[in-house]
């Protein structure tokens, strides 16, 4: 523990010198924080690849692989580019201060280092890092790993690129008279439960939930990030999805409670998919005749009685053991022609 009650840090001090390693990380650990050491540029690499460090403090002349080689191999690795770094060196030049800042170090201190302004500039960049750890970890609650990927690459911007993918639109059926059945908090956790079971099937074939709204949700196979077999992907989970909702109401049936269906349906091809919304709150989501598409399919399972509705682009995608039922050709509101229309055997995947 530190002065004033803060917890100290993992640190890696980097220098070429053991005489300036040993005396600074003594320094270090006298002050609280937990502390490895490198001598060189190679070496600490290695560590920050195996182990998690706080931060880095890197001196730039050393042999193998120096200071600045270090910062841009930082600076391309998405796993380590937000480790602070603290440059303490003996290199004179205000060019070679320039070149630390623009590779990303957090600070420049010429050797011999002042203790006190050490210890603060050490302090200011921990809790700059405990608040981006916080950032990330907020970000992850309430994002997809496959946005936070993105978004980790990428960086943020509105609008939206065109892919070629799959989607799934789905909800649970007569859901309006069940909730005014019940009491709200049962709805509440019918929904959660719900939610927890889409999510796993959707998610554990490498689908993307982009869009709750009550009991519905769509998702998307293929972005932000490209999957090959886009279209089985999204078939495969939605048979899952029919799979846990059939083990779920096992265990509403044992509590006395009335079993749950769900009404899914596919389509797939080119569409737009981005972000949408303000610089201030967006959502990742998809848009294009594709989508409209799939909400309508998802609608017309009502009508047809089955349970997992798809077109004929998302069927040409399928291998032979998906077996389907082709229901023929069925004009949507909106459509200009008919679109042909397969129904998925749900008892393909037992």
């Amino acid at each position: 523990m530190r002065e004033g009650g803060q917890t100290g840090g993992r640190l890696l001090v980097v220098d070429d010198n053991k005489v300036n390693r040993l005396l600074l990380t003594r320094s270090l650990e006298q002050q609280g924080h937990s502390v490895a050491s490198a001598e060189n540029g190679r070496a600490a690499l290695e560590l920050l690849r195996r182990e998690s460090f706080d931060l880095l403090l890197l001196d730039i002349e050393m042999p193998e692989m120096d200071g600045f080689q270090v910062l841009d191999q930082l600076k391309g690795d998405l796993q380590l580019r937000d480790v602070p770094v603290i440059v303490t060196s003996s290199l004179e030049g205000v060019d070679n201060v320039v070149r630390c800042i623009e590779l990303g170090a957090e600070d420049y201190l010429p050797k011999p280092v002042n203790p006190v302004l050490l210890r603060a500039r050490i302090g200011a960049s921990l809790e700059k890092k405990r608040l981006r750890d916080q950032q990330r970890l907020l970000l992850q609650r309430f994002a997809a790993p496959e946005v936070v990927q993105e978004l980790q690459s990428e960086g943020f911007t509105l609008g939206g690129k065109r892919v070629t993918a799959s989607v799934l639109f789905a909800d649970i059926r007569s859901f309006t008279p069940l909730a005014e059945s019940q009491a709200p908090e049962e709805t509440i956790e019918l929904l959660n439960t719900y939610y927890t079971l889409m999510f796993s099937a959707i998610s554990g074939q490498g689908g993307l939930v982009s869009l709750m709204i009550g009991d519905g949700l769509m998702a998307i196979f293929g972005a932000p990030l490209p999957l090959p077999d886009h279209r089985e992907s999204a078939v495969r989970a939605a048979l899952e999805m029919i799979e846990l909702i059939e083990l779920f109401n096992v265990e509403r049936s044992t509590g006395g409670k009335a079993p749950i269906r769900i009404g899914i349906g596919i389509a797939s091809g080119e569409m737009i998919a981005g972000y949408t919304g303000t610089n201030e709150r967006a959502t990742y989501t998809c848009v294009g005749d594709v989508v409209n598409l799939a909400a309508r399919i998802e609608t017309h399972t009502k009508e047809a009685q089955r349970a997992i509705l798809i077109d004929s682009v998302t069927r040409e995608g399928l291998a032979d053991r998906v077996p389907v039922e082709g229901l023929g050709s069925i004009t949507f509101k909106g459509k200009a022609m008919p679109v042909d229309v397969f129904a998925v055997n749900v008892d393909a995947k037992r």
